[in-house]
């Protein structure tokens, strides 16, 4: 469940290409602003700017209050001599329109402007086969991003759809360095935002350090990665497609997925339960695994990919995914488990193909 109100999500984010994908689930119409939040196109950057960034981020002194004597008392509280003494090595980060407090740093904290390190960044990318697809403002402004996605979603040969994005978000309360990251998660509120983030893939990463502005330049340059995520992506779903899992696995897999026992006592299910686990099973054996035991000839071999289409479609055969974020990111966990308990390899980053990091 999001942190953020639904009234916030209407009017602090920008969703983009509702033609295509649909309107996010925060949409509601009694909501909405003056204007609406979504668009049935790409959004224009001037929007982003001008809906979203219009504030910059200022740096304001912070004092402490402290007993003071009668002569040097700048105030009273409850009765008494009270002063304000300035904390030189500290600074508060404010937005300009309404100064809200968003984070309390040291003075080597440098400011990441959202216009400059979000807008500007990724503004020479934008072109007919790049746009923003959403943008957005969280916790009171604290935090945002800005995403830049291919306005068509690309199927694989196996079935598997998606969409390249190059997700672009900092902060101002500490929460997370600047970032540039590759994406098949449609970030549209702060839940799906941590998703893409935790989806293993190539990222840049500038901290908020005293010399971090140094870095912007070689951050825009590798930008460009965006352009190769679709090939990368559909080349990491062919080589699950074709892992084979044998019979005895599969097995296992459904065991493990669509139980015959009862997850707690362990005792075998009963009535409807035992019917509706075998029907699962059954749909499960038929659209995706190998052929069952009572058919004559030999079984042919099942796949990690057809694994993961029992988990995204439940055991229902035919059901599409249409967001692989499903895939990257929300199914990561529960697939991780499955596919260790049938000996199934989960992909791992090898050590000479870690994501470039840019470091402030």
């Amino acid at each position: 469940m999001s942190r953020e109100s639904l009234t916030w999500l209407n009017t602090n984010t920008l969703i983009g290409f509702t033609d295509k994908r649909g309107t996010a689930w925060h949409w509601r119409a009694q909501e909405q602003g003056e204007q609406s939040n979504h668009y049935r196109g790409p959004i224009p950057l001037e929007d982003v700017q001008d809906r979203l960034f219009h504030w910059q981020a200022k740096s304001r002194r912070l004092a402490v209050e402290v007993p003071a004597q009668v002569v040097d008392a700048t105030h009273w509280e409850s009765g008494l001599p009270m002063r304000w003494t300035v904390l030189e090595d500290k600074q508060a980060i404010c937005r300009s329109d309404n100064d809200t407090v968003m984070g309390v740093f040291g003075t080597g904290y440098t400011r990441h402007q959202y216009r400059e390190w979000l807008l500007s960044a990724v503004a020479d990318l934008l072109h007919d086969d790049l746009a923003i697809s959403s943008a957005g403002l969280l916790r009171g402004g604290a935090i945002a991003w800005v995403e830049v996605s291919m306005p068509d979603t690309i199927t694989t040969p196996e079935g598997v759809a998606f969409r390249p994005n190059l997700l672009a978000t900092t902060s101002f309360d500490g929460s997370i360095a600047t970032t540039y990251k590759r994406t098949v998660t449609d970030t549209v509120c702060d839940n799906t935002r941590e998703l893409a983030l935790s989806e293993v893939g190539q990222e840049v990463k500038v901290k908020h350090s005293r010399h971090s502005h140094a870095q912007l330049g070689p951050a825009r340059q590798a930008l460009a990665m965006v352009h190769t995520l679709a090939d990368d992506f559909a080349q990491e779903v062919a080589r699950l497609c074709r892992v084979e899992v044998t019979p005895s696995q599969w097995e296992a897999f459904l065991d493990a997925h669509i139980p015959r026992v009862h997850t707690t006592t362990g005792l075998p299910l009963t009535g409807r339960s035992h019917t509706m686990a075998d029907t699962k099973r059954t749909a499960s054996l038929r659209s995706t695994g190998p052929t069952p035991g009572c058919r004559p000839g030999p079984a042919p071999p099942a796949t990690c990919g057809s694994m993961e289409q029992v988990v995204a479609g439940e055991g229902r055969p035919g059901r599409h995914v249409d967001r692989v974020g499903s895939l990257a990111a929300h199914k990561a966990s529960a697939d991780r488990q499955l596919l260790r308990h049938v000996g199934c390899a989960w992909p791992r980053r090898s050590s000479g193909s870690a994501p470039p990091r840019t470091r402030g």
